[in-house]
């Protein structure tokens, strides 16, 4: 392999380890609890 297809190769596995390590983020930070929300049609309590 030459130089180029090696840089790309390196590229390619930095691009997909980001973004595997930002999907796990994401994925280890919901949001849970309890959403309560007050509007035109009362109050609304939903479970998250």
């Amino acid at each position: 392999m030459n130089r180029t297809a090696i840089a790309v190769v390196i590229a390619v596995l930095a691009v997909a380890t980001a973004v595997l390590g930002y999907q796990l983020y994401q994925e280890r930070h919901k949001t849970t609890g309890v959403e309560i929300s007050i509007g035109d049609r009362g109050i609304s309590i939903e479970k998250k």
